[in-house]
C-alpha cells in the first residue's frame, strides 16, 4: 500500500508583512530624516536640493525684501536653503539704505544676517533748548553733562545733566540742573573729569576746583575746593579704570593682548566687551586659530598681518581680525594707551602698595589732564572711530558726513549730511539715535538734537 503525502502549503502571516514593510519604511524614513537634518539635501520649489546650507535672513526692521545674487527670493524674517557656496545676500526696505554682504553658506550650518537697516530720512529731535557748551559724556554712557549761558535768567545758568534713558520724549524736559552758575567762575572755559563709576564730576576752572555730585542742584560757591587733594582723587580713580580694565581685557587671547599693549594705540573695548577697536603702531601677525572654530563664524576676509597705522577690530568669540580703515593724521593731544599694560602679572597693582602708578593720565594742566581722562573713556575726543551702542558698528565723520559701519568694515552707510560740530557725535545707550551738537541759526547758539534712527 502506497502513501502519498501531500506537499506542504506555505502561508505567509499578513501581520509578519505589515511589520516588515512597517519597519522597512520607519528606517528609510529614519534615514532620510536624518540626511535631511544634517542638510544632504531639500525639497524645494526647484525640486530637491543635494547637501543644502540654511541661510537665516533677518533685519531690524523686519519685513525687507531679500534677494540673492539680485533675484528676489523671500522677506525677513525667513530661513532659506541653499546649497553651499558663497552668495550676495541684498536686504532692503522702502524708507532705509540697503543692506548688501557676500556670505558663505556651509552644509549642515546656519548662516545669520543680523543685517540693521538705517532710516535714509532720519527725523531730528531738540534735546537742548537755551545752547549746550562743553558737552561731555559720561563713562556708562548714560548721561552727558553740558553747560549753559543763554537762558532767560542768571539763575538757569549753570551745569545741565542730560540722562539718555529708554522713554525719551522729545516734548518733555529730558535735562536738568546739578550746577548754578556763579558770575566769579567761568564755567565756558572749564574742564570736566568723570568718576569712573558715572556719579560725580570734577570741575576744574581757573577760579576754583570742585567735586559735585551729579543727584543734586549744587552753587559751586558753597562746595570745598578739592585743589589740594586732587591728585589723589584722581589717582584713586585712574586706580579702578585699571582693574576694570584688567578685567575686561583678561577675557581676550594672550596672543592678541601682547598686539594690543605693545603694538597698538587707541585701544576701544566694545560696550559689550567682547571686541577691541584699536590702531596699530608696529608690524605684528597675530597666529590663526587662536580660539578653537566657532560653527558659523564671519566669512568676511579677515587680515592677521598688522602694518602700523592701519585700525582694526578683533572679536575675540570668533576669533577674526578686521581691517576696517586707515589712520588720518593723529590726535591733537596724543594717543589713548591702555592702564593695564601689566596683565600678564598674576597680582593686580594697589593704590596702597604704588600710589605712584596711578598718575599715569594726570599732567601739568587740567586740561591735558581732562583730555585724556574723557578719551579714555570714549574714542570721541580722538580722531578715530567710535563704537556704536549694539557693539557691532562704528560711527565716524567722512567728507563732512556721519557714517556707520559693520565691524567687520561692510555696509558703509550715511547716517546724517546736515550741519553739525565734527568734534561732538554720539550714540544712544539703545542705539535708536544718534546725538549732535549743532545750530540751524547763526544767531543761535549750540544745541544737542537727536537723531532718530528707529
Amino acid at each position: 500500500m502506497k502513501i502519498k503525502i501531500a506537499p506542504a502549503k506555505f502561508k505567509l502571516n499578513p501581520r509578519i508583512i505589515y511589520t516588515a514593510l512597517s519597519a522597512t519604511v520607519i528606517l528609510i524614513g529614519t534615514y532620510l530624516a536624518i540626511r535631511y537634518a544634517q542638510g544632504d539635501f531639500r525639497l524645494t520649489n526647484q525640486g530637491i536640493l543635494p547637501e543644502t546650507g540654511l541661510l537665516a535672513a533677518n533685519s531690524f526692521p523686519n519685513g525687507a525684501q531679500v534677494y540673492i545674487n539680485n533675484r528676489l527670493v523671500t522677506a525677513t524674517d525667513d530661513t532659506i536653503y541653499l546649497e553651499p557656496g558663497e552668495y550676495e545676500v541684498k536686504i532692503a526696505k522702502d524708507g532705509y539704505s540697503s543692506w548688501t554682504k557676500m556670505m558663505a553658506v556651509k552644509k549642515e550650518l546656519v548662516a545669520q544676517t543680523n543685517a540693521t537697516l538705517f532710516p535714509s530720512a532720519p527725523s531730528i529731535s531738540p534735546l537742548t533748548f537755551t545752547g549746550a557748551e562743553n558737552s561731555l559724556p559720561s563713562p556708562d554712557g548714560r548721561k552727558i553733562v553740558f553747560n549753559t549761558a543763554s537762558a532767560s535768567s542768571q539763575i538757569k545758568n549753570g551745569l545741565y545733566l542730560l540722562e539718555l534713558g529708554e522713554n525719551f520724549n522729545p516734548f518733555q524736559k529730558s535735562s536738568r540742573q546739578i550746577a548754578i552758575a556763579e558770575p566769579s567762575i567761568d564755567l565756558s572755559k572749564a574742564n570736566f573729569i568723570w568718576s569712573p563709576d558715572s556719579s560725580e564730576l570734577m570741575v576744574l576752572t581757573k577760579q576754583k576746583q570742585v567735586l559735585i555730585s551729579i543727584n543734586d542742584n549744587q552753587r559751586l560757591s558753597t562746595l570745598p575746593d578739592v585743589t589740594f587733594k586732587k591728585k589723589q582723587i584722581l589717582s584713586e580713580w585712574e586706580e579702578e579704570m585699571y582693574l576694570r580694565e584688567r578685567q575686561y581685557l583678561q577675557e581676550f587671547p594672550k596672543e592678541m593682548l601682547v598686539v594690543a599693549t605693545q603694538s597698538a594705540k587707541n585701544v576701544y573695548i566694545s560696550p559689550d566687551k567682547k571686541r577691541l577697536l584699536y590702531t596699530a603702531t608696529a608690524s605684528a601677525i597675530l597666529p590663526k586659530d587662536i580660539v578653537p572654530p566657532v560653527p558659523s563664524a564671519s566669512s568676511q576676509p579677515e587680515e592677521r598681518t598688522i602694518e602700523p597705522g592701519s585700525i582694526y577690530v578683533y572679536d575675540r568669540e570668533e576669533d577674526k581680525n578686521f581691517k576696517i580703515a586707515q589712520e588720518k593724521g593723529s590726535a591733537e593731544l596724543g594717543a589713548k594707551s591702555l592702564l593695564a599694560n601689566d596683565l600678564f602679572r598674576n597680582k593686580p597693582l594697589s593704590f596702597e602698595s604704588s600710589p605712584s602708578a596711578f598718575a599715569k593720565l594726570q599732567a601739568t594742566s587740567s586740561a591735558l589732564t581732562s583730555y585724556r581722562f574723557n578719551s579714555y573713556h570714549s574714542s570721541l575726543f580722538i580722531n578715530t572711530l567710535q563704537w556704536f551702542s549694539d557693539s557691532k558698528h562704528l560711527l565716524f565723520i567722512q567728507d563732512d558726513n556721519i557714517q556707520i559701519m559693520e565691524y567687520d568694515g561692510t555696509n558703509n552707510t550715511t547716517l546724517y549730511s546736515g550741519p553739525f560740530a565734527q568734534k561732538f557725535i554720539y550714540p544712544w545707550p539703545d542705539g535708536s539715535r544718534i546725538i549732535i551738537l549743532t545750530s540751524f541759526s547763526p544767531n543761535s547758539p549750540k544745541n544737542l538734537y537727536a537723531i532718530e534712527l528707529k
